[in-house]
């Protein structure tokens, strides 16, 4: 199974279903971000500090695998010159809704986020990555790819999963609430789970998920040339495992 191209399709069917994470924000979110009061979510519940961004006007921004109208038009709004970059067309379509709908320039791009091939090197000033690299089998290159097309003294806003999100028996876990250690890391959705398991997953159209570690998502950053400059951990609403830890984090990087 090539995993970019079964998410493709699961994330434009979780487009269809109504995902929390393909809900364009509203007319209201614009028009604030317009005079300046704006936040946006790299991971679940916690804004992203003010204090983390450059400034945005006039800005190149670069959205990476952060399509469905959330954060995007937010940026365009702010006076940021955006573009997006995800995998689903249906996700891409969300922000073009938005941008039709409140007059804003953005310009989207189908792609990988780990080959950015469509962009030239140092061609942002912020690279903008919310949780999105646990649909990546490798997550290496994504940071070496954000390293390139950023330019020198730009900013890089990552989220990513904590791996301890993947240690446990996660449909156990949704089910009665219990956490029972099942799988070593790094998780792949594919080969971690068994075959009957995974056919059902398939069967429901959800993406698949790989579980990495902190080696590759704090250590990557660092070894891609990233000189990593903020930190913090937030928790997934409604989760059994994030009533007892942090199951998210966030990191500003800079190329210095």
């Amino acid at each position: 199974m090539d995993p970019r191209a079964y998410n493709r399709e699961a994330w434009d069917r979780e487009v269809e279903r109504g995902s929390e994470w393909t809900v364009p924000v509203d007319g209201e979110t614009i028009t604030a971000a317009r005079r300046g009061r704006w936040e946006v979510l790299l991971t679940d519940t916690r804004p992203v500090l003010r204090a983390w961004f450059p400034d945005l006007d006039g800005a190149d921004v670069l959205c990476l695998a952060s399509g469905g109208g959330q954060q995007a038009p937010v940026f365009a709004a702010a006076g940021a010159n955006v573009t997006v970059l995800d995998n689903p067309p249906g996700q891409l379509a969300r922000d073009l809704l938005v941008a039709g709908r409140e007059s804003l320039d953005l310009t989207t791009v189908e792609g990988d986020m780990a080959g950015l091939s469509a962009f030239s090197d140092e061609s942002f000033d912020l690279v903008f990555h919310p949780v999105s690299n646990p649909f990546v089998p490798d997550v290496r290159p994504v940071w070496s790819e954000a390293f390139r097309v950023l330019r020198r003294g730009g900013t890089f806003l990552a989220g990513f999963l904590s791996p301890a999100y993947y240690v446990f028996d996660r449909e156990l876990m949704d089910r009665d609430g219990e956490l029972r250690v099942r799988y070593a890391l790094p998780y792949a959705g594919a080969t971690s789970k068994s075959e009957e398991e995974v056919r059902r997953q398939v069967e429901r159209g959800e993406p698949l998920e790989f579980g990495h570690t902190l080696e590759d998502q704090i250590g990557g950053q660092a070894e891609a040339g990233f000189v990593i400059s903020g930190l913090y951990e937030d928790r997934h609403r409604d989760d059994p495992l994030a009533a007892r830890m942090p199951t998210l984090i966030a990191t500003r990087a800079i190329k210095e």
